[in-house]
């Protein structure tokens, strides 16, 4: 485990208030040594104190502590076709994912901070159409296990599950499909918030690996789901 791992400083939030506020790139290179030590730095030294207490939990998510094409999600916005055309996000995401996964889309932990809120989210973001048609398929399959994972004490205590869901009934399936709850969620992800005082002490890690454990079912089950190894 990484030493060098003290918790977020409160910089950190200071940072993305005052960036929210001067959303623009002059701004952002004029301050971006603050950026690089009190964001990019402790983000980094957090990822790397995440890669073996993750291996334990599974092998096959990975904790990447590079500047760029790691877990630590790029701070540009991408605005081709947003209304919103400020350039910069103004929070924190670090995604573990799934040593298959490609992109945001695959199975994976979620560390999300801003100055409003700090959660972890496990599980799958707006998987394509093949990935999602297989979690439908398999929560039919095995349906039982599926509600006894989400239904479970210490799950249900740590996580709520949140996403979007489709309004009308998903194609191939019966509108009184005894699942169609559970099958019209396009997204599935399982989110804990994390106060402040412990994203901001050493004790997030173990607070963080904790949590994982608790929706380590969840995960599971979604990654057998897409024929990916947990």
């Amino acid at each position: 485990m990484s030493e060098k791992f003290k918790g977020f400083p409160l910089e950190t939030l200071r940072f993305l208030h005052d960036l929210s506020i001067n959303n623009h790139r002059d701004w952002f290179q004029a301050h971006k040594e603050i950026y690089e030590a009190q964001v990019r730095t402790p983000a980094l030294d957090f990822i790397v104190a995440m890669e073996q207490p993750l291996k334990k939990i599974s092998p096959h998510f990975r904790a990447i502590a590079k500047k760029s094409g790691g877990s630590m999600m790029r701070p540009y916005r991408d605005t081709r076709f947003a209304k919103d055309k400020t350039p910069y996000k103004t929070n924190v995401g670090i995604q573990f994912r799934h040593e298959r996964g490609k992109d945001v889309h695959a199975p994976g932990v979620y560390l999300h901070v801003d100055t409003e809120q700090a959660f972890l989210g496990v599980g799958i973001w707006r998987p394509d159409s093949p990935g999602l048609s297989k979690i439908r398929k398999k929560i039919v399959k095995d349906s039982e296990r599926w509600l006894k994972i989400k239904k479970a004490a210490g799950f249900k205590k740590n996580f709520e599950i949140q996403g979007d869901r489709l309004i009308r009934t998903p194609k191939g399936y019966d509108a009184d499909h005894p699942m169609i709850d559970e099958l019209r969620w396009k997204d599935h992800i399982a989110v804990c918030q994390i106060d402040f005082d412990i994203l901001m002490s050493p004790d997030l890690v173990k607070h963080v690996v904790r949590r994982i454990k608790t929706g380590s079912k969840y995960l599971e089950f979604l990654c057998e789901s897409m024929k990916l190894k947990y």
